[in-house]
């Protein structure tokens, strides 16, 4: 009775496996790679690079835009990218993410994602970008402006999570992120049960604005149900708030001009934990509270975050003209 049993587990567990993988060839497939890669630091990392958009009689510095949680570049692409037209803007997929390598869990850390950024910023021959970072997305944002200031001349937090809070993270995340019990989850049960839920979780990081047409299909949201995506999610999800609780005391050394985006009403991050928190530690940082307004403000509200990347980029060049006529040659 107990082979029999055991036979049936076996065998079940072995066809979800099957499903897992041919679900994640066919994501391969038809979600594919937009743009290039680049290997900094031993990852190898999948970007989109705009060009250098039309020439300007005052050229402004290009945009990093950083996807948040169980996102891929193409998420804030199919937000803001017709808004940004005209600009270099660079869309990076985070290590383990969309079509970008993760060789270790260290890089679940903001601070070594914020290393390869700027590694990647020297390898595309940027001085110094406008950084936009959403969510998750957000800690990279601050550990750039920390850790990385030559490579800053901006920064945009759109509903960031970038402060330690009340509680921990939601159970699956951290049974994915086990080094043993993730993999078996993530190789049977994330795929096919994540498809059902994709619909439920897009209305839930929305709410209580509706999810865009087309928003599944454009962002390609079903590349994290991969089980290196889904695992490395989780990763990120399960140690971030260690993460920030030991980087944000040195938030207040940040010193680029700083717009932060928030929905009041945001049921993922809270607002006033993160951007109040972010307020706060960031001399002269601007706060922008938009009423009625979930976690996804950048798809909902474009002309908020514009016009934030907008003001920090005047910012940013009155800054450096400011620092050209005061200097010895200026």
């Amino acid at each position: 009775m107990l082979t029999a049993v055991a036979a049936a587990v076996l065998a079940i567990v072995l066809a979800l496996v099957g499903y897992t993988a041919f679900g994640q060839h066919q994501l391969d497939r038809t979600l594919a790679s937009v743009g290039a890669y680049a290997t900094i630091d031993g990852v190898r990392l999948h970007y989109l690079d705009t060009g250098p958009g039309q020439p300007e009689a005052r050229p402004r510095p290009p945009v990093l835009v950083l996807h948040g949680a169980s996102g891929n570049l193409n998420e804030p692409r199919t937000a803001l990218g017709r808004h940004l037209a005209g600009r270099r803007v660079v869309y990076v997929d985070r290590p383990g993410h969309g079509h970008s390598d993760r060789p270790s869990r260290r890089l679940a850390a903001p601070a070594a994602q914020a290393r390869l950024m700027a590694g990647l910023l020297d390898h595309l021959g940027i001085d110094r970008a406008i950084v936009v970072g959403h969510s998750w997305g957000g800690a990279v944002v601050a550990a750039l402006g920390v850790l990385h200031k030559d490579k800053v001349a901006g920064l945009v937090f759109v509903a960031p999570a970038t402060h330690p809070w009340p509680g921990g993270v939601t159970w699956y995340y951290s049974v994915a992120a086990h080094p043993v019990v993730g993999r078996l989850f993530a190789w049977t049960l994330a795929y096919p049960v994540g498809r059902l839920a994709l619909e439920r979780a897009a209305t839930g990081v929305f709410a209580p604005e509706p999810v865009p047409d087309r928003y599944r299909d454009d962002a390609h949201v079903e590349l994290v149900l991969r089980p290196r995506s889904f695992i490395a999610n989780a990763e990120d999800v399960a140690d971030l708030k260690a993460n920030v609780t030991a980087l944000s005391p040195r938030y207040p050394e940040i010193t680029a001009p700083t717009v932060i985006v928030t929905g009041d009403q945001d049921a993922v991050v809270w607002p006033s934990v993160h951007s109040q928190g972010l307020k706060r530690d960031i001399a002269g940082a601007e706060l922008v509270v938009l009423p009625g307004v979930g976690h996804m403000p950048h798809h909902t509200r474009p002309d908020a975050v514009m016009a934030a990347i907008d003001r920090v980029t005047a910012r940013a060049l009155a800054t450096a003209e400011g620092s050209r006529k005061g200097s010895p040659a200026g």
